[in-house]
């Protein structure tokens, strides 16, 4: 197991910083995701951090020691990761022992070590009595597990994997997930995992850090992205969330009285006095009678057995909120809303958050 730190991590393409400033600290045993659209760094982070890339400025500590940055460089052999790539990077020619007994060969293990490694790692991923098969002869999801298997048998204290489960169909990237809970439940291994699908990174890991333009936005638990965003990025990429406008009138603790509407809430939120944003999800608004906020249906499409509605906010021309019916609506139609959830953040200058009190250790 190792902790990874990054302190003001930069590198630059031309004019371009892919990765732009980057601090966090992840501790040992982390299971941490990499999250953001496309373009977003995340990948070439993976890369600093593996060590097939140098970075133009900063520092990278895995378990404490430096591994890049003003007092040298070390390369990928010597820092102890393992790495899993999107494309397998198995070879063909090589059975499924051989692949494996190939990344082991730098260990100068006995072939008695070597043999016992591979039997334990293809036993950790479900792949026993395999040893002889080729690559071709294996399904998706077989050659994703010979990957992390080929990884696990040099026990890395560190061990990344870089999109693992783009190539698997659904029902394949579910079973994968799973795998990597376990894996590294029993491991106890740092984790660290590039996607782009929220409900991935949502699903397994215990740290995930949004980012945006080569920028880190939030660093929190799975929970806290989705109840307590940090930015309107994030309040936006994490769950589908609305950003509405609203002015807050004052805070105090973690609840802040806003104007919407002409109406004065009292909503979660940690926003200072002035402009904010309130970040609404579907289940944060249920139609009542009486409710003081006041929409007009846009559409309406059948999901998940009820109905997804867009609304449009009677006094914001261009703000939309969406929301669960049982029934269908009709477009046009007046719906008079309540608030049972919603968190209020900044509109501007918005400090990055990390919630490391809200993060396992």
């Amino acid at each position: 197991m190792a902790s990874l730190d990054l302190q003001s991590l930069t590198r630059r393409f031309g004019t371009t910083r892919a990765v732009d400033g980057v601090s966090f600290s992840v501790p040992s045993g982390a299971f941490l995701a990499l999250l953001g659209p496309s373009g977003c760094g995340k990948t070439t982070l993976l890369r600093l951090i593996a060590g097939l890339d140098r970075p133009d400025g900063g520092q990278i500590r895995i378990g404490g020691q430096p591994v890049a940055g003003p007092g040298g460089f070390v390369p990928p052999e010597a820092r102890g990761l393992g790495m899993v790539f999107q494309s397998y990077a198995l070879w063909p020619h090589m059975t499924v022992a051989g692949n494996i007994r190939f990344g082991l060969r730098l260990r100068r293990l006995s072939r008695a070590d070597e043999a016992a490694r591979i039997a334990e790692s293809l036993a950790m991923v479900g792949l026993s009595g395999m040893e002889a098969r080729r690559p071709h002869e294996l399904s998706g999801g077989q050659r994703q597990r010979v990957a992390l298997a080929r990884s696990l048998a040099t026990r890395p204290a560190l061990l990344l994997l870089d999109e693992p489960l783009a190539n698997l169909d659904a029902h394949l990237r579910g079973v994968m997930l799973a795998e990597f809970r376990r894996i590294h439940a029993a491991l106890g291994t740092t984790f660290v995992f590039v996607t782009h699908d929220q409900d991935e990174a949502m699903a397994v890991a215990s740290h995930v850090a949004v980012m945006n333009a080569g920028r880190l936005e939030q660093l929190a638990a799975p929970e806290t992205l989705y109840r307590q965003p940090a930015t309107p990025m994030v309040a936006r990429f994490v769950g589908g969330g609305r950003t509405v406008p609203v002015d807050v009138l004052d805070q105090s603790g973690s609840t802040c009285r806003i104007r919407v509407q002409g109406q004065v809430l009292a909503v979660p939120g940690l926003a200072p006095r002035g402009p904010g944003w309130l970040c609404l999800r579907p289940r944060d608004l249920v139609p009542v009678a009486d409710g003081p906020i006041l929409a007009r249906v846009l559409d309406s499409q059948f999901r998940g057995g009820g109905w997804s509605v867009s609304a449009l906010l009677d006094e914001g021309a261009d703000t939309l909120v969406d929301l669960t019916l049982p029934h269908a609506p009709q477009r046009g139609q007046a719906l008079a809303l309540r608030l049972a959830g919603g968190w209020v953040l900044p509109r501007e200058g918005v400090a990055l958050k990390t919630s490391p009190e809200s993060i396992p250790a």
